[in-house]
């Protein structure tokens, strides 16, 4: 997980404007600006990685920002880029088609393709940015879904919203791998609710966006030794049914899955060497195991050893 952090605070008002187009052709490689013609700016971005996903906490005054044609034939990495107001509106242009959001919505477009985004008041937006070929290999036809509106009333796309913002907030304490795993729903939700929006959402849409939810919390709580089946159903407002309905396709059910993905994030912490000088005990503790002869049994059961010769293991092949 990436972090940066540009601000316009310590920049002299008169300068402000020339710091926000160079500011702007920094981060999002190569957008016009303008600031509606006003005198005066101030700004701050925060970024951080989850993955290949990108997200941005954009706070300013008014602005406009927009990619011309000739500047998309320049353009290296296609994103979908996804606006979600916190305060203020959006709105965004594309395709024709123009989607204004406020609060508790959200839209989305491709930086492959000319767009405009206003921001006619101060904001503050959280802007998620997502691979395009990440979707597009699932076989999703874009360009109908570009500059339109989701979320507000409830369903994935709201479902996708929270995940985001979440993921927001969580990922400073979060290992690479567990960031990792939150952008992969990320992109999950976001293709949930384009199928949605394209009209092809069913109750396995539904079923695949539970799913996607109970990952994303087993991940937030991995090291929580109270997570289970209950407290997951609880912290989520949905019945044990729905959970192990969810899970109908997972080998090994919630449970299951709870428990590889502890045995998984404890064999990744003995292959790293800056934990060498944590115990095993430490470890297991952290990742949510009370009971280290349980500990013991079913990481030999997964892996065909026990942790501390699997660990001496790892440590010879690195030398």
């Amino acid at each position: 997980m990436q972090t940066s952090v540009m601000s316009t605070d310590q920049v002299a008002p008169s300068e402000r404007v020339g710091f926000w187009s160079d500011w702007i052709n920094r981060l999002f490689c190569g957008l016009k600006s303008d600031v509606y013609d006003d005198t005066d700016f101030s700004g701050r971005m925060v970024t951080l990685r989850a993955g290949d996903i990108v997200l941005t906490r954009l706070e300013a005054s008014r602005h406009r920002v927009l990619r011309s044609t000739s500047m998309v034939r320049n353009s290296e990495v296609g994103y979908l880029k996804i606006v979600a107001p916190w305060v203020g509106c959006a709105g965004v242009e594309q395709k024709g088609r123009e989607a204004w959001v406020t609060p508790d919505q959200w839209s989305i477009y491709d930086t492959t393709d000319s767009y405009a985004v206003a921001n006619p008041v101060r904001v503050e937006h959280l802007i998620v940015m997502v691979p395009k070929q990440r979707l597009v290999e699932r076989g999703l036809h874009i360009d109908p879904l570009m500059a339109r509106r989701l979320g507000g009333s409830g369903g994935v796309a709201r479902l996708a919203l929270e995940t985001m913002r979440s993921a927001y907030r969580e990922l400073p304490g979060m290992s690479e791998q567990a960031a990792a795993s939150v952008g992969d729903a990320i992109t999950q939700f976001v293709h949930l609710s384009m199928l949605d929006l394209a009209g092809i959402g069913t109750a396995v849409t539904q079923r695949e966006a539970l799913r996607e939810r109970i990952k994303q919390h087993v991940t937030e709580h991995l090291g929580d030794a109270a997570l289970s089946v209950d407290s997951i159903a609880l912290a989520l407002n949905c019945s044990r049914r729905q959970l192990y309905n969810a899970f109908a396709e997972e080998p090994d059910g919630v449970a299951g899955y709870i428990l590889r993905r502890r045995l998984e994030a404890c064999r990744r912490s003995f292959d790293d060497r800056t934990n060498d000088r944590r115990s095993i005990t430490d470890i297991a503790l952290g990742f949510g195991f009370s009971n280290m002869a349980h500990f013991s049994r079913v990481f030999r059961a997964h892996l065909g050893l026990p942790p501390s010769d699997y660990r001496r293991a790892a440590g010879a092949l690195r030398g």
